[in-house]
């Protein structure tokens, strides 16, 4: 199966999340809907990954970050 990356953001409560997500190149989980509503997943895999506290504290940048699914207020796919 080929993949994708797609750059996304995440908000949860505390904090704003910009990064990559992979997905699959076309057909099914190839969708931002697709993984998050996946119920056999519990966290969300990013790459290349800034955190924006939403109190205005100091962003952070990391290669990997995995975001519990159930903490996501709402995901954006941003252009690449």
């Amino acid at each position: 199966m080929e993949n994708r990356h797609q750059s996304i953001l995440l908000e949860t409560d505390r904090h704003r999340i910009r990064g990559k997500v992979t997905l699959a190149r076309e057909g099914y989980r190839s969708r931002i809907s697709d993984m998050l509503n996946a119920s056999e997943r519990d966290f969300i895999a990013l790459t290349d990954v800034t955190i924006d506290p939403l109190d205005g504290g100091q962003q952070l940048t990391c290669d990997f970050l995995a975001v519990a699914r159930a903490k996501i207020v709402f995901a954006i796919p941003l252009d690449d």
